[in-house]
Parts: structure tokens; sequence; C-alpha cells
């Protein structure tokens, strides 16, 4: 098979990449290793998306936003940080009735997005098989498929996951993170109303996240050990229900599981380079964040729509797709958009997952600053919302 460009992965980067290009007139295949089954009507996998104004935007753009049911749409009308006992407390607020971003299933974005791109016919989507080898050169890149089958491309965009085996077969080093522990998400509903506020909760131990959603239900997202997570996992759900009221210390009353828990490592990635010879990275194979900003979704529709536009004026000045000077142009503006917060959020995480009395006393003592300096709050806001 031959294309103008082969993606590997058809998660939401991918999809919302290839729909980026419909009416471009190249021809573009993304290959999946999942049947299309899992694509067309992905299961839910407990989390939830806070999407910011930027990526509602680009859903928006894309005819992908209107799929999603509204009565699933969940407003972010605030973020709030606490550590342990402390009283100060950072709260994140943005001007007016507008809110932060909206939270949404991953699930059925991934839907929509599939729906989307079936319906503008832009890309031929080739499911249930892995690519087994991906090689690139001067003239073409060539997808190696599980079954035998070969795919020739222009330009091979890699958008698996953060441990891309096309990104290390593609001989791109990357930064990786293991925190050591794992994460739990799952819905409960609770007896005080959540008013709209997005907690985290950095306690001695534990990180514990409350996402508000519809009604008096949150999604709760636990940070702790592996062994941990393990136990949580095999409670029944009367027992789960009490674990999660006593470690909240019954701040929003007594929780109560309404869905299925699932868990997650906690490994964060971010690649060397996000370009290589007729190849690029988007997705979680370019950056793959920590959760605590709840950006990573967001910078992978960032990056798809970066790349996406960089090959749009490749054509309209007539030159090769994967030109070199501007699969770098790409690069250069990711980086700018992703690096610095990456950085800063594991250095976050790090200190506020740190127990020692040094990185109690100074992450207080971060939050006291934080607390009096208000235009410190209005820029993390405005980052937060990532308003075009």
């Amino acid at each position: 098979m031959k294309c103008d460009i082969a993606v590997i992965g058809a998660g939401p980067a991918g999809l919302s990449f290839a729909r980026l290009l419909a009416g471009s007139g190249l021809k573009l295949v993304l290959v999946e290793r999942a049947p299309e089954s899992a694509i067309a009507d992905p299961a839910f996998d407990g989390r939830e998306i806070a999407l910011t104004h930027r990526s509602q935007d680009i859903l928006q753009d894309i005819e992908a936003w209107d799929r999603i049911p509204g009565d699933e749409m969940s407003p972010l009308r605030q973020a709030r940080v606490q550590d342990g006992a402390s009283p100060f407390v950072l709260d994140f607020a943005p001007p007016g009735e507008t809110p932060l971003g909206m939270l949404v299933p991953n699930h059925l974005i991934r839907r929509a997005l599939y729906d989307a791109v079936k319906s503008a016919d832009c890309a031929e989507l080739v499911t249930g098989v892995a690519v087994t080898a991906v090689e690139t050169a001067p003239k073409g890149g060539r997808l190696t498929l599980a079954n035998g089958r070969e795919i020739r491309a222009r330009l091979v965009v890699a958008a698996d996951t953060r441990m891309s085996e096309a990104r290390r077969q593609m001989g791109i080093a990357t930064r990786m993170r293991d925190f050591g522990k794992s994460m739990l998400v799952a819905r409960v509903a609770h007896e005080k109303p959540h008013g709209g506020i997005a907690t985290e909760w950095f306690g001695h131990g534990q990180t514990v996240a409350m996402l508000p959603l519809n009604g008096d239900v949150s999604s709760i997202v636990l940070t702790l050990s592996a062994r941990r997570i393990d136990e949580l996992m095999k409670m029944t759900p009367e027992e789960f229900g009490a674990d999660s009221t006593q470690r909240t210390k019954s701040r929003w009353g007594a929780m109560r599981l309404v869905g299925t828990r699932h868990a997650y490592p906690l490994v964060t990635t971010y690649a060397m380079r996000f370009v290589a010879t007729r190849f690029a990275l988007i997705g979680d194979a370019a950056v793959g964040m920590h959760p605590v900003t709840a950006h990573g979704f967001n910078f992978g529709l960032a990056g798809a729509e970066r790349l996406a536009t960089q090959i749009r004026h490749a054509l309209e000045r007539k030159r090769d797709i994967a030109d070199p000077g501007g699969l770098l142009r790409y690069e250069r503006a990711h980086w700018i958009a992703t690096a610095p917060l990456y950085a800063a959020t594991n250095t976050i995480a790090s200190l506020y997952t740190d127990d020692r009395a040094p990185a109690r006393a100074l992450r207080g003592a971060v939050l006291r600053l934080g607390a009096a300096l208000g235009p410190v709050r209005r820029l993390v806001t405005a980052q937060l919302m990532e308003a075009r």
C-alpha cells in the first residue's frame, strides 16, 4: 500500500491529526493494533479529560465537539490546591462565569473523533494489526505490519503511546521518569456538593484529586504505591466507599462507588526529539505528562494541530510535506509549548509527594506565597484555561 502519510495509532492524537488534514488532498492511512470496534465504541476507562478552551476549539473545528452528548460534559469552575492539614488553600478561578475548562469522559472524545474521521472520509483505517518495523530514508518511509503487509509513505507519524515502539525503532531517546506509584480512578457519589471545584489534595503518603462531574458525583483520583492501589482494586464496592470517605476525611461526606475502578502506572516521558527523517511524533509518543495539571491530552491535540498546520503550509508553498525545515519548525514550536510545563509539573509532583520535613516546609511556603500573589494565580489560571 502506498500513501502520503502513515499514522501509527488511532487514538485521540492520531484521529484528530487525520481529521485536521481533511480536504488537503493527501492520502492518510491510520494503523491501529486494536480492532475497529474498540475504536468506534471505546469502553469506559475511568479517565475524565479536562479540556482547555483551545482543545474545545480544535474539537469544534474538526466537527467532533457536537458529537459528544452535552449531559456528559461537566464545567470545571475552579481549581484548588491543598497540602495536608495546612490552612492555606491555593485557588484558581477564572474571571466572570467562564469555566476553567470542561471535563469530558475520555472514551466519548475518542468515539466522537472516530465518527468525525469516518464522516469526513479523510483516512483509511487498518485495524487489528501491529506495526513490527518502522524505517525511513530521504526518499520515503516504510511500515512493516505483523501480517507481513507493507505500507510505504512520504511521511510517518507516530501517535501510539508514551512507550512508543515506533519512537524506539527510530532511535529517538526519551527522558522517562517512573514515580514508583500507581493511579486509581473511579466515579464516586458523595453527600456534600462539590460546587464545580476540582481539588488536588497532597496528603502525607498520598495524593487525592476530586474532579467534579454533573450532580453530586466526582471522579476520585488516588495516587499511592502500586501495592496499595492493588489492595483498593480488590475491595468490595462498600469497602472502597468507606475507605474513600475516611481517606478524604469526610470533606465531601460519605462516598459511594458508582462506577468501575481503573488503575494506571505513573510514568512520564519526554522525547529528546520530535522529528527525524520523514518521521514525526505527536500525542503521548512525544510528551507523556503527569496528570497533576491535566495537560497531557491537551498537548496531544495541540501537537496534532501544529503538525497538520505545518503540512498545510508546505502544500500551499508546493513543498515536500516532509520537508526537514517544516518538521523542525513543528518540533521547535511544540518544544516551546510543552517543555516548560513538563519540567514544572514533574518538579511540583516531586515536591508535593515528598514527605520529608524539608519538603513539607518548602511546599507550605510555596502555598502561602501563591495565596498572597494574585498576579501569579491569574497567570496560572490563564495557562490552565489555554484560551486562544
